[in-house]
């Protein structure tokens, strides 16, 4: 059970900084580029998620990656920061409640996915 949780303050501090970057970055897009919010919560994501890699790959865990690790990160979670967006859009949604759900599947799936896949432990 300890090393479910090893790493778990740092990567919470890192992931509360993307999820301000995500905020940030989705309002600016859909209120000063009037961008729809599927491609502003995507933006958002992409962005958000590229700086908490970096920061997790620095801060959180010793060991390595690979880009096709991330690739099929950014993938799937993209698609789902995508889907979210469509959902909110075709629901006329307001751009609070699209973020902040996505926020939540963001944090659980983003922590396991970063966790067990992309800088899992390497087996001994």
């Amino acid at each position: 059970m300890r090393i479910l949780w090893k790493g778990f303050p740092a990567q919470t501090a890192i992931g509360l900084a993307a999820t301000l970057v995500h905020w940030q970055v989705f309002f600016v897009l859909t209120s000063a580029a009037q961008l729809d919010q599927a491609a502003s919560n995507f933006a958002a994501f992409c962005i958000a998620a590229s700086f908490a890699f970096y920061m997790n790959a620095l801060y959180t865990f010793e060991t390595g990656t690979s880009v096709l690790a991330y690739l099929m990160f950014i993938g799937v979670m993209g698609a789902l920061s995508y889907g979210t967006g469509v959902i909110a859009d075709a629901r006329n949604l307001p751009g609070l409640i699209t973020v902040s759900g996505f926020s939540l599947l963001d944090l659980l799936l983003g922590y396991c996915f970063f966790r067990f896949v992309l800088f899992r432990e390497p087996r001994t």
